[in-house]
């Protein structure tokens, strides 16, 4: 065998085996991750300040406003104090502001990415 056949031999051999090696299956291993809006302890102001922005009038969940508010300042003591403060804006506004306040609040609770 002259020293090119060998050659040839070596480099398609090595180029051979770098592939069979990227398709061995060791690659990244894909994962669903489901992600619940029910895990979310924003999931329910946000809920709440929708339905206050598009005109509803307050109810009894109102009582429940500090509950909510400890349930987010577990995860988010920030957002927890904008909420905090944001419900007893609403307590007092009259309906009409209480749409624009609610609105407000909305946004500033909204998801971020950092």
């Amino acid at each position: 065998m002259s020293c090119l056949n060998v050659s040839r031999c070596l480099v398609l051999g090595g180029l051979w085996l770098i592939g069979a090696g990227c398709n061995s299956g060791s690659g990244v291993e894909e994962k669903t991750i489901e992600v619940s809006a029910n895990n979310d302890p924003l999931n329910e102001p946000r809920s709440i300040l929708k339905r206050y922005a598009e005109g509803q009038a307050m109810g009894s969940e109102v009582d429940g406003f500090p509950d909510i508010v400890k349930r987010v300042e577990a995860i988010d003591a920030e957002r927890a104090q904008i909420l905090e403060e944001g419900f007893a804006e609403l307590k007092e506004a009259s309906a009409g502001e209480r749409k624009t306040l609610a609105a407000e609040l909305l946004e500033k609770l909204q998801p971020s990415i950092q």
